[in-house]
């Protein structure tokens, strides 16, 4: 072999030793992910609670970086309090109105790790054809071989509190309810996604 060769052949096997392995993917499992909320009613004498049926979405973790990202759309057609004729209010045009915003989204601009666990996600809410920054306390964050699958599966509960009339909901408040104050609690799985083989 030439000098000249040698030296190419270095130079490739340097650059695939220092190769930098691709972030991984995970699809959000949607039969065990439900953003759920909780809101006042009545002048505060108790709280309606409910959640998002629908959801779907995607996660990238690259933790030798500590990086990735988190893109969620929530079905807002899906909204479900525990009482029909709550539902149906929910979806007409002077709350939600589900006809004109079918959908919310929640995309994430940045997570904070503290060592392997994401613990914060910060983030951009849509919802109500508002966009504002919502950043998500991680309460919890684990992953496991998924015992069916026999694939990686990630789970997170997740909190945060939003103000609804910032995003232009403002039914009810400084009338029966004395604010706009609602708690998330988002319960999200996600599977990791096979690799590719060959083509």
């Amino acid at each position: 072999m030439t000098r000249s060769k040698l030296l190419l052949s270095a130079v490739l096997a340097a650059a695939c030793g220092t190769a930098v392995a691709a972030p991984d993917s995970y699809t959000i499992d949607s039969s065990h992910t439900y953003p759920s909320f909780k809101a006042a009613h009545i002048g505060g004498i108790s709280f309606w609670r409910g959640k998002i049926n629908q959801s779907s979405g995607a996660v990238t973790l690259d933790r030798a970086a500590k990086t990735g990202t988190i893109d969620i759309l929530m079905d807002m057609t899906s909204i479900d309090f525990g009482f029909e004729k709550m539902n149906e209010h929910a979806r007409k045009d002077d709350i939600f109105d589900v006809a004109k915003y079918p959908t919310a989204t929640y995309k994430s601009t940045k997570l904070v790790f503290t060592g392997d666990a994401i613990t914060a996600v910060e983030g951009n809410l849509t919802l109500h054809g508002v966009t504002k920054p919502v950043t998500l306390t991680v309460n919890q964050f684990k992953c496991i071989p998924h015992p069916f699958f026999k694939r990686e599966v990630c789970g997170a509960d997740a909190t945060a509190v939003i103000d609804r009339t910032d995003f232009g909901v403002s039914y009810g408040v400084g009338k029966a309810i004395p604010d706009g104050k609602v708690t998330l609690d988002i319960q999200v799985e996600a599977l990791k996604d096979e690799a590719a083989g060959p083509t």
